[in-house]
C-alpha cells in the first residue's frame, strides 16, 4: 500500500468508486463501440476516429487501473465514527484564522486522491495538515507553507 493512497474519507471513497463503475459501465463500452465502427472504415493508419479512439481507451483502462488500487489499498475512514471530535484527525473539517492577515478560512483533511482545491480539501499529507493533526480549539500553530513561515489559530473542528 502506497502512502499517498492509504486513507480515503468514506465520501471519496464513494466518490470514487462510482467513477469507476461509470468509466466501466459507460464510457468504456461507447469508446470501444467507437473504435469497432471507426476500424471498419478500413484504413487504420490516418483514420483519425480510430487513432483518437485508442488513445482515450488506454487513458479510460489506465485511470481504471489506478482507481483499482486506490479504492483496494486505502482504509476507508467515516469521519462521524470519530470517537475524539476534540481533536484534528482525519476527515475534519477544520476552520482557522490566519492570524498574518487576520483571514478566516476553512478546509477539510482528505486523502491524496480526494485533494481539491476548489471544495478546500487538503491532503492528510501537506504542511497544513501536519501542523495541525492532533491540535485542539484555540491552540496556535506555525507550519511552513509555499509562501514562507505562517501562523495560524484553530476556531472550530467540524466532523461531518
Amino acid at each position: 500500500m502506497s502512502e499517498q493512497s492509504s486513507y480515503l474519507t468514506k465520501n471519496g471513497f464513494i466518490y470514487l468508486r462510482e467513477e469507476l463503475n461509470h468509466l466501466l459501465k459507460v464510457d468504456r463500452p461507447r469508446v470501444v463501440k467507437d473504435v469497432s465502427w471507426a476500424a471498419s472504415n478500413g484504413d487504420r493508419s490516418e483514420n483519425g476516429d480510430y487513432i483518437y479512439g485508442k488513445k482515450r481507451l488506454r487513458q479510460i483502462d489506465s485511470r481504471v487501473k489506478y482507481l483499482l488500487t486506490v479504492i483496494e489499498d486505502s482504509k476507508i475512514i467515516d469521519p462521524l465514527e470519530q470517537e475524539n471530535k476534540d481533536k484534528v484527525f482525519f476527515g475534519a473539517t477544520v476552520e482557522y484564522e490566519n492570524l498574518d492577515k487576520n483571514q478566516i478560512n476553512k478546509i477539510q483533511i482528505v486523502g491524496v486522491p480526494e485533494v481539491d482545491p476548489k471544495e478546500n480539501k487538503i491532503s492528510w499529507l501537506s504542511p497544513l495538515s501536519k501542523a495541525i493533526l492532533g491540535k485542539q480549539v484555540g491552540e496556535i500553530v506555525s507550519y511552513e507553507s509555499p509562501s514562507g513561515q505562517k501562523e495560524i489559530e484553530i476556531m472550530s473542528i467540524i466532523y461531518r
